[in-house]
């Protein structure tokens, strides 16, 4: 039987609430669409770097798993991400402010 997917909208307050519970400062940068939008997440860690990451389908374990597409200064990032944005309108991008890089993305939950 397929896994239930939240709606992005949920998913994006549900994780933005886990950061804030863990004290890491983030924002939505750029709002898509409710239901089915793709989601960037960029970890600007403060010395003028960032990564980016999103969600990719892994068809041999039939799991959704977060995948970091780039590690850059942040200009590149953001030049990255505005590429992404003309091509999908639906597209979520969410900025977080964490000088060792953590996320959250690797716990359970966050597929």
């Amino acid at each position: 039987m397929p896994e239930a997917r939240l709606a992005t909208g949920i998913w994006v307050a549900a994780y933005l609430r886990r950061l804030e519970l863990a004290t890491i400062p983030a924002y939505i940068t750029r709002r898509g669409d409710d239901t089915a939008g793709a989601v960037m997440v960029k970890c600007a860690t403060l010395d003028g770097r960032a990564s980016l990451w999103t969600r990719e389908w892994n068809y041999e374990t039939d799991e959704r798993l977060w995948t970091q597409l780039n590690e850059a200064t942040e200009p590149e990032i953001d030049a990255e991400i505005s590429r992404n944005a003309a091509r999908d309108p639906d597209l979520w991008v969410i900025e977080i402010e964490s000088r060792d890089g953590h996320t959250l993305l690797d716990e359970t939950g966050l597929t």
